[in-house]
């Protein structure tokens, strides 16, 4: 009998690893909260434009509110919410998950724990995750990197799913390279090491990575907030581990690992024009990830006693935009730099 397999949160990441599931003939089912895109996949399917190719097919989609008409339970779900939504997506779909099922927090953050919280540590798997793509239009979805450029590393954290990453990972290597973690929580904070560098703080500019990355003193802002993020990781015991396909050698210069990061996100998974998920949530007027990331930073670093003035600062003024006080543009630069020296 073929897996039965639940993609809950299909925007433009979760839509786009449904697509790949389906098109390789998988029993996949794509959940969403966005009406308008629900109906959109159900009436045309999905179209997923990516740099050279253009694939569309159909799908079978649903609103969260189908999930209680569900007969069957899943053998895998693949969870793509926001990190601030994971507790709750868990309590939807724990009953739909098969005893000896997994769910995978395909997520940015510090989600993995909260999972086995919902659904019990034997059934969770933690996931890092880098695809590039954005989502405006129902139904329609821009992938900046299709599969050869995109990016997983699976990992449990139960001693009773020691050997059950690949239930995961082979779902996961229709969208991407595959890597497998001995240390989930150590390749999550590293991601999120990569994320506190980039997704908010070139968001507060309206700006590309690439194009917030070619200003020296964002740059600069960029790189601290990210040793930050790892000095913080460092103190809370987590080793710094190779992602985005790096080896262990790439990642023994502590001194560059920021800005190893940093370089290998450029050249290998975005494009100039890619638009970071945050400020896509603002431009469609969204909350965003910045207290799950940055904010993620600050909270453990005043819990061990540390500072993180450039995440403060970057999570201080990302509350000011999705207060709307604040829009994103260039100018932020040098609000930036004044509070981030400030604190």
């Amino acid at each position: 009998m073929s897996q039965k397999i639940a993609v809950l949160g299909s925007g433009a990441n979760g839509a786009s690893i449904g697509a790949d599931l389906t098109k390789a003939g998988l029993d996949v089912v794509l959940i969403d909260q966005w009406p308008e895109h629900v109906q959109a996949m159900r009436q045309r399917g999905i179209r997923i434009e990516m740099p050279g190719e253009t694939l569309a097919l159909p799908v079978r989609a649903y609103n969260l509110c189908d999930v209680c008409t569900f007969t069957n339970q899943f053998d895998v779900v693949l969870l793509l919410m926001k990190a601030y939504d994971t507790r709750w997506a868990c309590q939807l779909i724990e009953p739909y998950l098969k005893p000896h099922g997994l769910l995978a927090g395909v997520q940015n953050g510090m989600t993995t724990d909260v999972i086995a919280e919902v659904v019990g540590p034997q059934r969770t798997m933690g996931c890092v995750i880098e695809i590039s793509s954005t989502m405006f239009d129902p139904g329609v979805v821009t992938r900046d990197s299709p599969p050869s450029r995109s990016w997983f590393a699976v990992g449990g954290i139960h001693p009773s799913t020691a050997g059950r990453e690949a239930e995961v990972g082979d779902l996961l290597k229709h969208s991407g390279a595959v890597e497998y973690a001995a240390d989930i929580r150590a390749s999550k904070w590293m991601k999120l090491v990569s994320n506190a560098t980039t997704l908010v703080s070139t968001a507060l500019l309206g700006l590309s990575i690439h194009e917030a990355a070619k200003l020296p003193a964002m740059r600069d802002l960029m790189l601290r907030s990210g040793q930050e993020a790892l000095d913080t990781g460092a103190a809370l015991g987590h080793p710094a581990l190779p992602i985005f396909g790096l080896k262990p050698d790439d990642v023994r210069q502590s001194n560059r690992l920021v800005e190893t990061l940093l370089d290998t996100l450029l050249t290998g998974f975005t494009l100039p024009n890619t638009l970071t998920t945050v400020l896509q949530d603002w431009m469609k007027g969204r909350k965003s990830e910045a207290d799950s990331l940055n904010g993620q930073v600050v909270a453990e670093a005043e819990r061990l006693g540390l500072s993180a003035p450039v995440n403060a600062a970057i999570v201080a003024l990302a509350r000011r935009i999705e207060q709307g006080t604040l829009k994103p543009h260039p100018s932020n630069l040098g609000l930036l730099r004044e509070m981030a020296e400030r604190k």
